[in-house]
């Protein structure tokens, strides 16, 4: 059902925890299946993502998701951060089911959420429709 690379995602996540004094935080949750995704960053002065860390309520697939997501965008631009997609976090585990796309790979959701809270904080809100084209909607409510 899962690749193997899922499943070291998933018995083994990479950057699990929560940056104090986050630059970004963004969270995302599926009413459908109850998933949660927590992500926060640190952005460094050449607008590199420095730090990313997850916390996820999931099954393994949302766990792996999280995981694999904060490896495709360490120290990489916003603007490539912004580019990661869930279905290239899909990809790069090798693939979902099907019936788990939808409900558990919210990550690069909860991403996009974190990039745009950091360009606000910053008051660089005209740079978020440029950076993010379209931000995650029909996930339910997100709050940080």
């Amino acid at each position: 059902m899962y690749t193997d690379l899922v499943m070291d995602h998933f018995t083994n996540p990479r950057n699990v925890g929560e940056i104090e004094d986050a630059d970004g935080v963004g969270q995302i949750g599926n009413p459908v299946c109850g998933d949660v995704t927590r992500i926060t960053i640190t952005v460094d002065t050449g607008d590199r993502i420095a730090d990313v860390k997850f916390k996820t309520f999931g099954c393994g697939a949302a766990v792996a998701s999280s995981s694999m997501v904060t490896e495709m965008v360490m120290g990489r631009s916003l603007d490539d951060a912004a580019a990661v997609t869930n279905s290239a976090v899909a990809e790069a585990l090798g693939g979902l089911p099907p019936n788990k796309m939808h409900c558990s790979n919210l990550a690069a959701d909860a991403l996009h959420l974190a990039i745009q809270d950091y360009l606000v904080k910053k008051g660089r809100q005209a740079e978020v429709g440029q950076v993010l084209p379209s931000l995650p909607k029909d996930h339910g409510p997100s709050s940080h």
